[in-house]
């Protein structure tokens, strides 16, 4: 552990919260309790911004892998204060591989990828052939937030499919893909349930999730409860 990162850890502690760490570790069954320090996730974003805004903390960022559960999260919320792609990308993939729970996987979504989607797409694809779980949910997330709208392409989705497998944390996030998909783009995700292209769990996962959106219309939701296997 640099200097760096024993002040950082120093600040993170200042900011526990022992009812809020209960909490957050029943959301995380694979992350062991004594790496959860307990601090909200609002603090680490302003703590992220204030760190960014001094002077990036290159020796924090190259302090891996980090021993905290909030060290990693703060460490991705600094990834996303990067302004430069390159920049981004490289810090990212540098992280990817000591990601391993959900919802430091969830939280991360640096900004300026938006603005770089052709190239984010080419890294994607390799993402998605990692062996790494988080690698592959993460990439699938960023399918997700960046390419379901105006740049959604059709052979995205046939991608996602072929990520389903048995892994609990990636199917949770291909059922998560198609429900958002049916929500914003129906006509082109609904072959792919009335089809039954993903495994039974995926399958009906994606259709309780879109079932629950507030952005999926009741007749919509009528026939989708039709095609749970």
């Amino acid at each position: 552990m640099n200097g760096i990162t024993e002040k950082i850890r120093i600040r993170l502690f200042r900011l526990q919260n022992l009812e809020y760490k209960k909490f957050i570790c029943r959301l995380m069954p694979t992350v062991d309790p004594d790496t959860v320090i307990g601090v909200r996730t609002p603090q680490l974003r302003k703590l992220a911004k204030e760190l960014s805004k001094a002077s990036t903390p290159e020796e924090f960022l190259l302090d891996l892998p980090h021993k905290y559960y909030e060290e990693n999260n703060l460490h991705g919320f600094l990834i996303e204060t990067v302004r430069d792609y390159d920049a981004a990308i490289s810090a990212m993939e540098a992280f990817l591989p000591y990601i391993d729970n959900w919802a430091t996987c969830d939280s991360i979504s640096p900004k300026v990828f938006k603005r770089h989607l052709p190239e984010l797409y080419e890294r994607i694809l390799l993402w998605l052939k990692s062996d790494l779980t988080y690698t592959v949910r993460f990439g699938i997330r960023m399918l997700m937030n960046f390419y379901l709208d105006d740049n959604f392409r059709p052979d995205i989705p046939e991608l996602v499919a072929q990520a389903d497998c048995q892994d609990y944390y990636v199917n949770m996030m291909v059922a998560w893909y198609f429900a958002t998909g049916l929500a914003k783009r129906y006509e082109e995700i609904l072959p792919y349930i009335r089809e039954r292209r993903l495994d039974k769990w995926t399958h009906n996962k994606a259709i309780e999730k879109a079932i629950e959106s507030r952005r999926v219309d009741e007749e919509a939701k009528a026939y989708l409860r039709t095609l749970k296997i």
